[in-house]
Formats: C-alpha cells, structure tokens, sequence
C-alpha cells in the first residue's frame, strides 16, 4: 500500500477514535471545565491533533481534492458507533446521507 494512502487512513482512523473519546467526555456530565479537563477529552483532542500529522503526510502523495472528501468517511463510522453505543437515532434521511457519503469516497477514492 502506497505509504501516503495509509497515512489517510491512520488520520481517519485517530480522527474517529478523538471524536468517541470527546463524546465520551461530554456525555459524562458536570461543569464545561470539567470535561475540558477530563482525561477522555484530553486524550480526544491529542488524537485530533496527531491525526493532522499524519493527514499532512497524506497530503505529500494524494490530491486534496480526494483526501479531504475522503475524511468523509469518518462521518459514516461515527454514526454508526454513536448509533450502537449511545443509541443515538438514525433515521431514513440519516441513511440516506451516510449511503451518499460512502457512494462519493468511494467514487473519489478510485478515481
């Protein structure tokens, strides 16, 4: 595998495990202090900005005009977590807009 395609997918992936990391911060409770300094928010925004170092070397060998669309993808795994872990709700439209999400990636991803 071509080392900046996964260096796209490590940011996908860091990206997704901050943005669970920041829910879980969130959805524990208390003050706004609280869950800035909580550990599961600290290590949530760690991940984010680790994912941007390796976003950036991904950006050395694929086109922005495909690499940025394909952080789309995180949206789809997101909701899909939030769905099965906090029984967030996914209606029709939802769907409807993650299947055009993944239809696009990958549109773009083998263009």
């Amino acid at each position: 595998m071509n080392p900046h395609w996964a260096a796209l997918i490590g940011a996908l992936i860091v990206g997704v495990a901050g943005q669970l990391l920041l829910k879980t911060g969130a959805a524990a409770g208390g003050s706004v202090i609280e869950q800035v300094f909580r550990p599961t928010t600290i290590a949530g925004l760690a991940l984010y900005g680790g994912g941007a170092f390796l976003y950036l070397f991904a950006l050395r060998g694929i086109p922005v005009s495909v690499a940025f669309p394909s952080a789309a993808s995180q949206y789809v795994v997101v909701a899909v977590v939030g769905w099965l872990i906090w029984a967030e709700p996914v209606g029709l439209q939802q769907i409807g807009g993650l299947a055009l999400i993944i239809a696009g990636v990958l549109l773009l991803a083998t263009a």
